[in-house]
């Protein structure tokens, strides 16, 4: 059997409908098929590949990594120096509160963690989170996602959660003293690029200090560059309690993290002890990739390009079928007016070797979140092929 009977044949599928594209190698911002066949990635496999694919500096890490050690033990037990160095790294990034990391190996078991950190932490069960959000497809961060669809075939889920509407500050009044947390996407990503206001997060963080509730923000893929700051939150001017990350911190690589104050974290070390565990939480591979792509972001100056290349794709993207366009840096939403038009408009693009989608909860905006090492002119050739591809459809 070829490649693609194995993968219908053997590997268990999501839809009934796979994209069924077969890579063979991937640099930069281009995949390229066994055939000759070139995609530009617009979506970073989903904001994962926010220094591009297989960067040299990652590479040459995970290289100097496997000459000494893949996984030794469980999380926390042994001094290992890709962890030690990558928590440093991650702390040096964020203001004085955050600086315990806990690494785990994706956004869902961070999500988990960050809410297992919450309750014990102030005693209280109570978790509030917001309509169409996003946090992953475990048990736990499903129950705290915010669209019935994906939710209704796995209840029961977890008890004592609470939907709210993201952006909306009268509904901050359902925080109240009987709240462990609110969770929230800095940025809604599956809703389709939702940015709440300066004073939102404001009055949202007054909420929480007033009721002792703890903050949660989730910047899976919000985090590492993506909005024009190193971390989301940077723009309005708030601090968290403990925050989330994933994707585009692993250079490619399976790595997540939750972050708080020591003082929270303490509270896993005993009633019961262990509190929190994972065996390749932090894998030596992943987190010498995850500090060699901290690296490259910063000396790079990638995060300083973001808001320029944003506002390129929104000069050029410029076409009575488009009617918005929603971004915070490189985390975009382009709206059209149904996925009955959007979705041909996709295909052809593919067809055409640039590879966008849509959003989960948003099927009438197309997804657009490139490598933060996207040039000009690969901009300018991505929006060519995408309004080629309206006019062609």
């Amino acid at each position: 059997m070829n490649n693609r009977q194995l993968f219908l044949s053997h590997l268990a599928q999501t839809t009934d409908f796979p994209l069924l594209i077969e890579i063979e190698k991937a640099e930069g911002v281009y995949m390229f098929g066994p055939n000759g066949e070139k995609y530009m990635d617009l979506i970073s496999g989903i904001g994962v590949s926010n220094i591009g694919h297989r960067h040299p500096k990652v590479l040459e890490a995970i290289h100097k990594q496997l000459d000494k050690y893949l996984h030794l033990m469980v999380y926390g037990e042994y001094v290992q120096q890709p962890q030690s160095l990558l928590a440093e790294a991650i702390v040096k990034t964020l203001p004085d509160s955050l600086d315990n990391v806990y690494l785990v190996n994706s956004g869902s078991e961070a999500i988990e963690g960050a809410i297992k950190l919450a309750k014990r932490f102030n005693n209280r069960r109570e978790i509030i989170s917001c309509n169409d959000a996003y946090h992953g497809s475990s048990h736990g961060a499903l129950s705290v996602g915010g669209n019935e669809l994906f939710k209704r075939a796995y209840r029961p889920l977890l008890p004592g959660v609470r939907n709210i509407q993201y952006g909306d500050r009268e509904q901050l009044n359902h925080i109240s003293t009987e709240t462990s947390a609110i969770i929230l996407e800095t940025i809604q990503g599956e809703a389709g690029i939702r940015v709440a206001d300066k004073l939102y997060f404001k009055a949202l963080r007054e909420k929480c200090n007033q009721t002792g509730t703890l903050l949660i923000l989730d910047e899976v893929q919000a985090g590492f560059g993506r909005t024009g700051k190193f971390w989301a939150f940077e723009h309005f001017g708030i601090v968290p309690d403990i925050l989330v990350c994933a994707k585009g911190m692993g250079g490619g690589m399976p790595i997540g993290a939750f972050i708080a104050s020591k003082k929270i974290m303490e509270v896993f070390k005993e009633n019961p002890l262990l509190g929190h565990i994972t065996t390749f939480g932090g894998h030596p591979v992943s987190a010498a990739a995850s500090l060699a792509t901290i690296q490259v972001i910063l000396k790079e100056n990638l995060i300083e390009t973001v808001e320029e290349k944003a506002n390129l794709f929104r000069t050029l993207l410029k076409h009575p079928k488009i009617k918005e366009i929603r971004n915070k840096g490189l985390m975009m939403a382009v709206a059209f007016e149904s996925f009955e038009i959007l979705k041909p408009i996709i295909d052809r693009c593919i067809e055409d070797g640039v590879i966008t989608d849509w959003f989960l909860y948003c099927d009438n905006a197309m997804r657009i979140a490139p490598p933060l090492t996207i040039t000009n002119e690969e901009i300018h050739i991505a929006c060519e092929s995408i309004l080629k591809a309206i006019e062609e459809v």
